[in-house]
């Protein structure tokens, strides 16, 4: 064990942190204004939509191959006799590129894209309305979102016997936040695909009006979103050292010399040995993009809070974890290893290649659960993260065979093959483990098993760790083990460290709040046993008590806070005591909020005021919790019935305030308007205290 596993702790946890991101919003703010003020019935103007798109982010265009793949920008309009279309859209002098993962050339925009339709006017006060979808990416993560709004134009003046030339109408608005979008009456090119995230609820809960604080709440800065932009950059650096790892296991290591060898005693050798590497690559590439290809949008939620695939995840977990304790091999079938290895004998460039793919499957014992756990982690509906994890894990995979093949005395360095790689795989299997956990606790939460709550989740891990120390100071040996008269120091470095955060997670099972770990863990409401809830003669009577809440036996609040479950009971209970209510969209699979629970609602001053000038609502956007009969609604947005707790919380969030990300703040009045811009993920206490004495001061206004 001479070098890497180090960096072990670190990439495994990182890893399983990313693959519950959250969903983000796309990076583009519109307005809506006419080419001209005023018209006469019967002539035409054109619409003009302008995209405001923030900084290292871009748009793509409308006029380029639709079946290319990238979403291009659409506007549907609601269909009526006031107006009519005229021609087709027209972008406005869009940059053109060739983009490598598409094959094609690509129209878009960056900094801000415009975008005009003619219409013609038919009556005096024209309706024109409407949706749009689009797309947004960054240049520096290479994050894709998907994007859409409402339209509506308005201030247009139509010209008559008794209109005076010089009045001037208000020229455009900007997109209502608070309104569900409009169903499609036409489609001029893609029709509508709508996030299954994305939901709406019935138009009757939509106030009729909308102040400038709501307004404001179209314009959330991107600082703001909850997942930073530069996570695939991460995954990336995540996947890469996962790389280095699988080359530090006894499927791989002992292969380096030998292959290195076989390119060093052949013609065109070092050219043959550059091939090799980026034959390497192109097979982990080949496999992320199908893994790419079989995902998409719809299967993010589903992904992240279904039991069934967050139990598969599990069940895989737990297998990669036995086999690197060595109870078994995950291996291929002989008879199609053997059939590859043939084909590399053949020799030339076509041979090179098929050595590639044998290293591949011969390694794929040791390899296997690495790339599983990668691609586990990438399974949220996205496109690009899987591609670039095993392009990333590749290159580190493939990195030393090509350099040891150029330089071929750089060998000589290379520590011996021995039992510290098979200590390398044991750790490995002890952290697979250790995070198998997480999956499970996700549909425990989301289903209310109670299965897994706060302290069995912490006894397993304090368990797992602790044999994991006993392990590296040789106290336990594994089937495939040497044994060990004295440790190492780097062995005994690791165990000190194993063992501190064994002792760091001891108080948790009582009540310590465990800060780094904050997401990892289940809810501290799970807790049976907290030495830090009040007790009940010291703790301040519940200023709620009496009323009926809904939920109260499903959800609970942290930090011994009293609030709601139920939007309309907070807003009813609000303005019976005459407060505002803060509104907190959470989920049970969303790492970020369980870290804003813990990191920042715990802090004093932000505590205070959550408990003395607000009605807490928490709704829980994830909840399967099936609700009766007579509640179950369909929804005017994506026309699919809401039969839980969780699409109808979902269902609220988007349509009521114009967001789909957890966690989502909003501080609203008791008609559930909003009093400021909301918050989203922030650690910084002090301005998520300085954001809920906004709230409070607005409100005091109204």
């Amino acid at each position: 064990m001479k070098r890497g596993i180090i960096f072990i702790f670190s990439i495994c946890l990182f890893v399983t942190g990313l693959a519950h991101a959250q969903v983000q919003k796309a990076k583009a703010h519109w307005t809506y204004t006419f080419s001209k003020p005023e018209v006469k019935k019967g002539e035409t103007v054109d619409l003009v939509f302008t995209a405001t798109i923030d900084k290292d982010w871009y748009m793509y265009s409308s006029d380029f191959d639709p079946d290319l793949g990238p979403m291009l920008t659409t506007f549907t309009f609601e269909k009526n006799n006031t107006f009519e279309v005229v021609g087709k859209l027209k972008p406005q002098n869009p940059k053109t590129k060739f983009e490598e993962v598409w094959q094609g050339n690509v129209r878009y925009f960056e900094g801000k894209g415009v975008f005009k339709q003619t219409v013609k006017i038919l009556a005096d006060n024209p309706v024109i309305k409407g949706a749009s979808e689009y797309q947004t990416c960054s240049h520096v993560s290479g994050l894709c979102i998907p994007g859409g709004d409402d339209f509506e134009f308005k201030g247009l003046k139509v010209a008559s016997a008794t209109t005076s030339a010089g009045e001037q109408p208000n020229l455009g608005t900007t997109a209502p936040a608070d309104r569900p979008s409009a169903a499609p009456v036409a489609a001029p090119t893609a029709p509508a695909t709508p996030n299954d995230t994305a939901v709406a609820i019935s138009a009757s809960d939509i106030p009729a009006t909308t102040n400038s604080a709501t307004t404001a709440a179209t314009t959330i800065e991107a600082s703001e979103t909850p997942v930073a932009d530069g996570s695939l950059w991460g995954f990336a650096l995540a996947a890469f050292l996962s790389g280095l790892v699988a080359l530090l296991t006894p499927c791989v290591f002992p292969i380096i010399p030998m292959t290195v060898s076989f390119f060093t005693n052949q013609e065109k050798g070092k050219f043959k040995a550059f091939l090799y590497g980026i034959s390497i690559i192109l097979i982990y590439t080949l496999i992320g993009t199908v893994v790419s290809r079989l995902n998409g949008p719809a299967f993010a939620n589903f992904l992240s809070t279904h039991w069934l695939p967050n139990l598969l995840f599990f069940a895989i977990f737990i297998t990669f974890g036995l086999s690197f304790l060595g109870l078994f091999e995950i291996v291929l079938p002989s008879g199609f290893v053997n059939k590859m290895d043939q084909k590399a004998d053949q020799g030339g460039y076509a041979g090179v290649f098929f050595m590639a793919f044998t290293l591949v499957l011969v390694s794929f014992s040791c390899t296997g659960p690495i790339v599983g756990s990668l691609l586990v982690a990438s399974a949220g509906g996205e496109v690009v993260k899987p591609i670039v994890g095993m392009a990333a894990f590749s290159a580190a995979f493939a990195i030393p065979f090509t350099s040891f093949a150029l330089f071929p005395q750089w060998l000589k360095s290379l520590p011996k093959s021995g039992g510290w790689l098979n200590t390398v795989k044991v750790v490995l299997g002890f952290l697979e483990l250790a995070l198998a956990l997480k999956f499970f606790s996700i549909a425990d939460q989301v289903y209310h098993w109670h299965l897994l709550d706060r302290e069995i989740y912490l006894a397993f891990w304090i368990v797992i760790f602790a044999l994991l120390g006993f392990y590296l100071l040789g106290k336990i040996r594994t089937p495939h083990d040497s044994p060990i008269e004295k440790v190492s120091v780097p062995r005994l470095l690791l165990s000190i460290i194993t063992f501190t955060f064994v002792v760091y997670m001891l108080p948790g099972m009582w009540g310590a709040p465990l800060k780094a770990l904050a997401g990892y863990l289940p809810p501290q409401s799970t807790l049976d046993f907290d030495l830090n809830k009040r007790s009940a003669a010291s703790a301040t009577p519940s200023a709620i008590s009496g009323e009926t809440r809904k939920y109260a036996d499903l959800f609970h609040l942290p930090h011994e806070l009293d609030g709601f479950f139920d939007y309309q009971e907070a807003l009813a209970y609000a303005k019976k005591v005459n407060k505002p209510v803060f509104i907190d969209f959470t989920g049970h699979g969303c790492v970020n909020c369980r870290e804003m629970e813990a990191r920042v609602w715990v802090d004093p001053a932000v505590l205070q005021r959550l408990r003395n000038d607000y009605v807490i609502v928490a709704l829980y956007v994830d909840d399967k919790t099936e609700l009766p009969e007579a509640q179950w609604y369909t929804s005017k947005y994506d026309n699919k019935a809401k039969k839980t707790i969780g699409a109808q919380n979902a269902d609220l969030q988007i349509v009521k305030y114009n967001n789909n990300a957890q966690p989502h703040y909003c501080l609203v009045d008791h008609e559930g308007n909003l009093l400021v811009a909301p918050k989203n993920y922030d650690l910084d206490p002090a301005k998520f205290a300085s954001f809920l004495d906004s709230g409070k001061a607005a409100f005091a206004k109204n």
